[in-house]
């Protein structure tokens, strides 16, 4: 099976939406500190009428009639057996600039870096990897992110504070299968073999 690799903003959304299981390696240039570890990822599809749309909109002086619509992304420990907490989740908002919907502008309630709303800037290369650019107020951070498979994608990351490189991030990411999930999933590989 090929894989179809996502070149909207939306399709990048939809094809995320689930829990990853991410395994990240950090480098830091100017400290010993070692933020590498394992974690969950919970991503939902926020439709473009969802209230939380219009509220990052006005906040951000943007006409929220331009949103495609958005994504709600919420972290936790791996090894955390509480839900995610749904208020600390961060909501991005898809603003295409224009009907390809392959760049744009990306609204978040609040960065990854500095955790201030942030608008990005994105655009999807011929090869299905996305690159996303933020300014924030002291640094600067670039994200690209790209799927492997339809279960795998891998996310890489760089931050550039006013002296320099800061820190590199990369970031495996497979899809979190639940055990009934993996029960289908290996029914329908026993019924394509028979």
């Amino acid at each position: 099976m090929l894989l179809v690799a996502p070149m909207t903003m939306m399709d990048f959304f939809r094809k995320s939406e689930g829990i990853w299981f991410t395994q990240r390696t950090v480098h830091h240039f100017d400290t010993v500190t070692d933020e590498s570890g394992e974690s969950r990822l919970h991503v939902q599809v926020v439709n473009a009428d969802d209230p939380r749309i219009q509220q990052i909109c006005e906040s951000q002086g943007i006409d929220a009639a331009l949103a495609a619509g958005g994504a709600s992304f919420m972290w936790q420990a791996h090894q955390e057996n509480q839900a995610p907490n749904p208020d600390q989740a961060a909501v991005l908002v898809d603003i295409p600039d224009d009907a390809s919907g392959r760049s744009g502008k990306l609204l978040r309630n609040q960065g990854y870096v500095e955790k201030i709303p942030v608008v990005s800037r994105y655009w999807f290369g011929q090869d299905g990897i996305l690159t996303i650019d933020t300014d924030y107020e002291n640094n600067q951070g670039q994200e690209r992110c790209w799927f492997i498979t339809d279960h795998f994608r891998v996310r890489v990351s760089t931050v550039r504070m006013m002296n320099g490189v800061y820190l590199m991030t990369y970031c495996s990411e497979r899809r979190w299968v639940s055990e009934t999930d993996l029960a289908d999933l290996i029914q329908q590989n026993l019924s394509r073999a028979s």
